[in-house]
């Protein structure tokens, strides 16, 4: 285990931005070795106070992403924010269609462009709406309607949720 002030000279640019970005669920640590981070309450969100490496991990949740997409989004704008150099965002939150992990079957509209503070947000609706069965109610953030298709709870289905692709539910409300 290596306590974070332990992070001194070559190893300082390991030290955690928000979220601990280099240790986080979809990083290339946790798709080759089991991580164990304990943060300071105990919990699972607060400041992180240590990492420990738990063997590998022999079931990696891959998510892959087609090489040419990704080169394609990155080059795009946030889709939020209009800042550059985003992340490349899977629109489903869910990502349980099969389709998705199969780097051949991927299409461009399968992802959006988000920048990292707009992704970590995204990231955070999606695992509320994981664990309740209810959507993002986009009326919390000043939109007159909550989604643009669909009902409160989850049905299969991620579309008409504003995280799924905001520009899609901004264009949605137009021809409202």
């Amino acid at each position: 285990m290596v306590k974070i002030n332990e992070f001194e000279g070559k190893y300082e640019r390991l030290e955690f931005g928000n979220g601990g970005d280099w240790c986080r669920h979809d990083s290339a640590l946790r798709k080759k070795y089991n991580v164990d981070v304990q943060h300071k309450n105990g919990g699972e969100t607060g400041p992180i106070v240590s990492v420990e490496l738990v063997g590998f991990n022999k079931n990696p949740t891959l998510r892959p992403i087609n090489a040419s997409i990704s080169k394609e989004v990155k080059r795009q704008r946030c889709v939020i924010l209009h800042t550059s150099k985003p992340e490349v965002d899977h629109k489903d939150g869910r990502l349980d269609d099969p389709r998705l992990s199969d780097i051949n079957q991927q299409t461009l509209k399968d992802f959006q462009p988000l920048s990292k503070a707009a992704n970590v947000a995204k990231r955070q609706h999606c695992k509320e709406c994981k664990a309740s069965g209810i959507r993002f109610d986009a009326t919390n953030i000043g939109y007159p309607v909550s989604h643009y298709q669909g009902n409160p709870e989850y049905q299969g289905t991620c579309v008409g949720c504003y995280w799924y692709s905001p520009l899609e539910f901004r264009a949605k409300l137009k021809l409202q």
